[in-house]
């Protein structure tokens, strides 16, 4: 089975049951998004190939660790030998932390608003950079919203200006004001992620009560004029109702634009716990639609250098997937 269409059928399924030796030092963790507060997820890895599987007892996928890291993957009657990423926070080979563990906004998706996680100081974080420092080549910095978008962000720009002596390449995805990326750019951030979240504005105002739509797009045109061309990009979720033609017009607008899309399979929690994932099939078709994209507007997302598009662990990436 070739890697896309492995991943695909991974992906849709999303979770996997990991067995054998103790596993601790790979197993990640997240403070935001639809996995936090859960029970965490391993990275497995074929060569240069990875997908990040969240971890769960009654899964139909099995991951067996055989010991160092060492890991053979059975999935509809194959066994697929491969081995466990140890995550520098979040995610292999980059220290992606949250700031900020909880969030005033109540999107569908999300699990953060009810888990009320903690802010962490810039000496907790920056202990953190340091204690991954010889195995990362990336920092990743993501947060919540505190109390209001504004603080949120100068807190952000706090932190990163005290990251900035690591001297490594730093990327944010915040909820931005309209000032955001230039006040990024001005700190030296690398790359930016501003998440558009639904293909629609219909389904973000579903999806995002109170927060703006057409604001995530003004920012986006602005972060490529400051960043450069595939140097910004928006997480896009696959699975909260758009038809495919919905979802080919919002990435098609996001590429002329000079915006690598993220397109993330649906992780069912919070509101939307009951929602089903999005197929293999769907996704495989996605993929062609997002590689057609990119050619076209001549972005490669292999040049990424942080965050998720460098990653790839949690969505079919053209040009690291296919």
């Amino acid at each position: 089975m070739q890697w896309t269409d492995l991943k695909a059928q991974l992906l849709a399924v999303g979770q996997a049951h990991l067995t054998g030796e103790p596993a601790e030092q790979y197993i990640a963790r997240s403070a935001a998004g639809p996995g936090a507060g859960g029970s965490g997820a391993v990275f497995f890895a074929m060569g240069s190939h990875r997908v990040k599987l969240g971890l769960s007892p009654v899964s139909s996928i099995e991951i067996a660790h055989r010991g160092n890291g060492t890991a053979d993957l059975f999935f509809e009657g194959q066994r697929i030998s491969g081995h466990l990423l140890e995550p520098g926070f979040h995610c292999p080979d980059q220290a992606f932390i949250t700031v900020t563990a909880s969030c005033i906004f109540s999107c569908r998706y999300c699990s953060v608003p009810r888990i009320r996680g903690k802010r962490k100081t810039v000496k907790e974080i920056t202990e953190m950079v340091e204690s991954v420092r010889d195995h990362v080549h990336a920092i990743s910095i993501t947060s919540g919203v505190l109390t209001d978008i504004e603080e949120e962000e100068a807190y952000v720009l706090y932190v990163i200006g005290n990251l900035t002596s690591f001297n490594l390449p730093i990327g944010v995805t915040i909820y931005p004001t309209a000032a955001t990326p230039d006040r990024l750019k001005d700190l030296g951030v690398a790359e930016v992620k501003f998440n558009l979240e639904a293909a629609t504005p219909e389904l973000f105002s579903s999806m995002c009560p109170g927060l703006d739509y057409d604001l995530l797009w003004r920012v986006l045109d602005r972060s490529v004029g400051l960043f450069g061309r595939n140097r910004v990009f928006s997480n896009v979720i696959i699975g909260l109702g758009e038809t495919d033609a919905e979802l080919e017009t919002c990435i098609r607008k996001l590429t002329s634009l000079g915006v690598i899309p993220v397109l993330r399979p649906l992780n069912p929690a919070a509101e939307l716990a009951g929602t089903p994932r999005p197929s293999a099939e769907r996704l495989k078709k996605i993929v062609i639609m997002h590689e057609k994209a990119l050619a076209a507007a001549g972005l490669d997302p292999r040049l990424a250098v942080t965050m998720c598009t460098n990653c790839t662990g949690c969505d079919l990436v053209p040009g690291r997937d296919t």
